[in-house]
């Protein structure tokens, strides 16, 4: 069933823009011939890179290493889930050869990453997206529903207990206990926490007054290192909710929230749902420095509305010379539709091709 679920996500990356009809379809001609644009044999190169960052892609990237490496003989990936913010000071330290992070670089960091770039500068490129699941651990309680503004008064330390009004207003049907609520946020500097911060900013402002940061600003709660972490918290404890990516959330089978959208409606977290919202997403940087931005307010009818874009951060010239080889032939996989459909099984969803398709010559312009 895993496979069926993501990889209509993955189709419907792909419809969102290119308006195939093959996906569901037994006449699968179009699409494998869409598929074999960007699924040429990997690049090999030989050489050891070292990288570092977002948790949010660690599956995705250990399935590119595995294929990768199992392809080239010659060549060695690492890559430290050490967090976002860890892995761009990494990146600017010169510690590591690119960084994956779930939010592009902020304005205060781009000259910092391009003064490690000669002749060129640091360029975000996506290469995962991914739906981050509200995650709960409830007695009794299935089927929970949340608007933005009571999910900013639970991680606001507002809302305290299950049974308190804002919850029972949104779920008016359900058995609450009075048990006390614990609020699981990511105690290191997380991607995923500054989407999940930019969500309630622009989804609940007179409710979250704690800004948009990759650091958990809101007083109480609980702190869990990395998106495994957060998980294993809120599996681990009664009353525990948290926010992590779905491929986590449906690893360590944890029951999900549906989410208030845009259009009023509660959206369960499901590959049709996400998709929607995928959909709606703009790239906003310049050249190949392909920054992408997510509408939170959707008001696409059933789109579930938190999902984030993870990053590669690379220089676009200024690679050292025996480095150049084996990161253009790595992240060239990862961006290959090959690469790419890797991901429908782990609980990611691929690009959309025009996307996708942008990344992979971004990839072969490094220099």
């Amino acid at each position: 069933m895993k496979l069926q679920r993501h990889g209509t996500l993955a189709c419907l990356a792909l419809t969102a823009t290119l308006a195939l009809s093959a996906c569901g379809s037994d006449n699968n001609e179009p699409a494998s011939s869409a598929a074999t644009s960007g699924s040429a044999a990997a690049d090999c190169a030989t050489g050891t890179l070292n990288a570092q960052g977002s948790s949010a892609q660690k599956n995705a990237m250990d399935e590119w290493i595995k294929a990768y490496q199992q392809k080239c003989s010659g060549a060695k990936i690492n890559y430290e889930s050490s967090g976002s913010g860890a892995g761009i000071q990494a990146f600017i330290a010169g510690t590591a050869d690119f960084a994956g992070s779930d939010s592009a670089l902020k304005e205060e960091e781009q000259p910092q990453a391009d003064a490690k770039c000669v002749g060129g500068a640091a360029v975000n490129l996506p290469m995962v997206i991914g739906p981050v699941a509200i995650a709960y651990n409830v007695s009794g309680v299935d089927n929970l529903q949340l608007k933005p503004a009571t999910l900013a008064k639970i991680f606001a330390g507002k809302v305290t207990k299950w049974d308190d009004p804002a919850i029972k207003a949104d779920n008016p049907d359900a058995k609450l206990p009075s048990t006390a609520i614990n609020a699981v946020h990511r105690s290191d500097s997380s991607g995923t926490t500054d989407n999940f911060t930019d969500f309630l900013t622009k989804t609940a402002a007179s409710d979250w007054t704690f800004g948009k940061a990759k650091e958990w600003k809101a007083p109480g709660g609980t702190g869990a290192s990395k998106s495994d972490g957060v998980a294993s918290a809120i599996k681990g404890q009664d009353g525990t909710i948290g926010y992590v990516e779905w491929s986590y959330a449906e690893n360590g089978g944890l029951k999900t929230a549906k989410v208030g959208n845009g259009a009023g409606e509660f959206a369960e977290l499901t590959a049709e749902s996400a998709g929607k919202t995928i959909a709606g997403a703009e790239v906003v940087g310049k050249g190949d420095d392909l920054k992408m931005k997510i509408d939170y307010n959707t008001k696409e009818a059933g789109a579930y509305p938190i999902v984030l874009v993870t990053y590669e951060i690379v220089c676009s010239k200024g690679l050292a010379a025996d480095k150049l080889p084996l990161v253009k032939g790595f992240l060239g996989h990862a961006a290959s539709t090959a690469g790419q459909a890797d991901l429908t099984e782990l609980g990611y969803a691929p690009l959309p091709e025009t996307v996708r398709a942008k990344v992979e010559a971004a990839v072969k312009n490094l220099a």
